[in-house]
């Protein structure tokens, strides 16, 4: 089980850095490696999803190897048995497209940062309620930042995430709208850079997104 200290100084990071990289990548070797990337760019909540071939062992490793440096989350749990799964294999936070209330309890159960995914406001207040400590919404590429404004007024409690449509172009709106955070997959870790194991490209990738949300929120 993680410890409420171990789970605190997890929402700490996520929620300073302000972003959460969405990775497939194709072994835990590789993972390590994107890993470091981000890292240096300032970017240390890695999100492994489950469509990630051995996501498991792959969480396994990686979170052996990068506990101290990075947050080791796990993406595209649909049930709370694969959340459990995946937080005994290294697993310190859990992220969903959609709305489980089973997984969210399970998350709480084992002290895991609990991030699930929702589209409305009935369902972001269900989330949140239910014990939520992000509410992730997806995906947000149809909503844009307008929506979170919009839900954020009478709901300032909630913490919410955008998933879908954030790159550098957007990712400030998206802060500046009231985003505690944001997740990027392809926009900050291409399938181009993954391929040629260009590392400093995702690194420098990385540096522009922190970059992108220290100056939003600062503004």
């Amino acid at each position: 089980m993680i410890t409420p200290k171990r789970k605190g100084r997890n929402i700490h990071i996520i929620l300073e850095t302000g972003i959460v990289a969405v990775i497939r990548a194709q072994s835990s070797e590789q993972l390590v490696d994107v890993a470091k990337a981000l890292r240096d760019g300032g970017v240390k909540a890695i999100e492994v999803t489950m469509t990630t071939p051995n996501a498991l062992e792959v969480i396994n490793t990686v979170s052996g190897m990068m506990k101290d440096e990075c947050v080791i989350g796990v993406g595209t749990v649909l049930d709370p048995e694969t959340a459990r799964a995946a937080i005994l294999a290294g697993a310190e936070y859990v992220v969903s497209p959609t709305l489980n209330l089973d997984a969210i309890k399970m998350c709480r159960r084992y002290n895991a940062v609990c991030i699930p995914g929702a589209y409305t406001p009935t369902e972001i207040l269900t989330a949140w309620e239910a014990g939520a400590d992000v509410v992730k919404v997806f995906p947000a590429s149809t909503l844009g930042p307008g929506f979170f404004k919009d839900v954020l007024g009478p709901l300032p409690q909630i913490r919410l995430s955008p998933t879908g449509g954030v790159s550098l172009d957007t990712v400030a709106d998206f802060i500046k709208a009231g985003a505690c955070c944001v997740a990027a997959g392809g926009n900050l870790v291409s399938k181009k850079a993954l391929a040629e194991n260009d590392w400093a490209g995702i690194t420098q990738t990385a540096q522009q997104f922190i970059e992108k949300i220290k100056e939003a929120r600062e503004s």
